[in-house]
């Protein structure tokens, strides 16, 4: 790791608010005054829009960007195909959904010289990429900052790091992601990811881990709040997107597009990074999921998950989420004559949940059990809750307040069955027992006559 790209990281500036319309310049007077496409950009620039939905959907949804490069991003060679590695994409025919509740332990360490790009493993998905429906679940594990630049046609990407910090280069700049916070990097735009943190043994090797959800369907956005009114759950001002900042350097540059599903390569003679002004809101963010404003009881009962859903991708039914994205981040726990952890559940959507530190309030860590990298698929239907040694804890707890701030868990959760890819299925770190943590629990049941 370069001491100078921490520095860099640690000093980065951003935009904030969710879906704002942004704009900025990383060299003063390259964004057109009122105009999009002037007949000769500023400063001798190519104007180009970026569009991340149709023309034509309604203004409220609508995301687009216009962006003022060096060079135009048509001017590219043609792109070959690629190995795609251990990344798959949806539709997942190589295996039938499972309705078994499955956890993995984390990814082990990769090879050395493994990038996020390379380092990135399917465990499964749903829907279609090229009908722009479903998602996938990823995880990454890398050792090597990326000297290549990657762009996915197919969907946005959520980033989750659990290990190890990551500094984004985007086409509208810079963005620096730790374990705490997540980073979207939307349809199409181009990044590469150089590591920040060396490996935990004391070793100059940088090292990241962490998940990431591939969107295919409709952007994510801020989930509405009805009755719980105009103010609760992500702030939209969190959300912090990138200045403007811009590589220009000629040479090659190898680029990676992952489209319908498959990796394409190209060398470009110039890195392709090479914004200097943008405006729009079809851009980067990242977010700090410690600032949910966290909702629940302060009476009984312990309220729905969908309380915890920092960003939702709505489907075509209302109501229904292609995707919710649930974070269970600190919070106080003080309801009345109530189980307080999750309740025991079975439900139409299909739960992927990951830990990103200390302990989840509803399963056992340790080895074993529920660890940070490690992760849980509850498909539909699937009987799922707190397990046996919960359960019997949190039923005879004295019910004063309490806070839970121990761990930082998330979950993805989505309207179809998630099937495995078959590397998942078959992984050396799927745990072989996790239904025992379910089995033998005491009978209660004591009939009054």
């Amino acid at each position: 790791m370069s001491g100078d790209a921490r520095k860099t990281a640690e000093g980065l500036t951003y935009l904030s608010g969710f879906g704002n319309e942004h704009s900025s310049e990383a060299v003063p007077g390259a964004l057109p005054e009122g105009r999009n496409s002037p007949q000769r950009a500023p400063l001798g620039l190519y104007a180009e829009q970026l569009s991340g939905t149709a023309f034509t959907e309604p203004r409220a949804h609508n995301r687009r960007s216009w962006l003022y490069r060096i060079r135009p991003s048509a001017a590219h060679p043609a792109f070959t195909r690629t190995d795609n590695g251990a990344i798959r994409t949806a539709p997942f025919t190589e295996s039938v959904p499972d309705p078994n509740r499955l956890r993995w332990n984390p990814l082990p360490e990769p090879a050395e010289g493994t990038d996020f790009l390379a380092g990135l493993w399917t465990l499964g998905g749903n829907g279609d990429a090229t009908q722009r429906s479903g998602m996938a679940v990823h995880l990454y594990h890398a050792n090597s900052s990326m000297d290549r630049v990657f762009s996915d046609a197919d969907g946005e990407l959520l980033i989750v790091p659990e290990r190890g910090g990551l500094l984004l280069h985007t086409e509208f700049g810079l963005l620096h992601a730790e374990p705490g916070q997540v980073a979207l990097v939307p349809r199409g735009v181009r990044f590469r990811v150089e590591l920040l943190d060396t490996a935990s043994d004391g070793g100059q090797s940088p090292t990241a881990r962490g998940y990431v959800c591939e969107n295919y369907g409709a952007p994510f956005r801020l989930p509405d709040l009805g009755p719980i009114g105009a103010n609760g759950l992500a702030n939209a001002r969190d959300f912090r997107a990138p200045v403007a900042a811009y590589e220009d350097f000629e040479g090659p540059v190898e680029v990676v597009n992952k489209f319908c599903g498959n990796l394409w390569t190209a060398t470009y003679d110039h890195s392709p990074l090479d914004a200097v002004a943008w405006h729009g809101n079809h851009v980067p963010y990242i977010y700090d999921l410690r600032r949910f404003n966290v909702l629940g009881t302060i009476s009984y009962d312990h309220p729905d998950p969908s309380i915890f859903t920092v960003l939702t991708s709505p489907s075509d039914t209302p109501g229904l989420a292609g995707i919710d994205f649930v974070v269970f981040a600190p919070r106080w726990l003080v309801g009345e004559d109530t189980f307080r952890p999750p309740y025991f559940h079975r439900n139409v959507m299909s739960e992927y949940m990951g830990l990103i530190e200390g302990a989840y309030d509803a399963k056992a860590a340790g080895p074993g059990g529920f660890v940070p990298g490690g992760g849980s698929l509850h498909n539909m239907m699937s009987a799922h809750g707190p397990d046996r040694e919960t359960f019997e804890r949190a039923s005879a707890a004295e019910l004063k307040p309490h806070k839970v701030d121990d761990g930082l868990a998330f979950m993805f959760e989505t309207r179809w069955p998630v099937t495995l890819a078959p590397q998942a299925a078959r992984a050396e770190h799927l745990q072989q027992r996790y239904d025992d943590v379910w089995q033998g629990p005491e009978r209660h049941f004591r009939p009054l006559h």
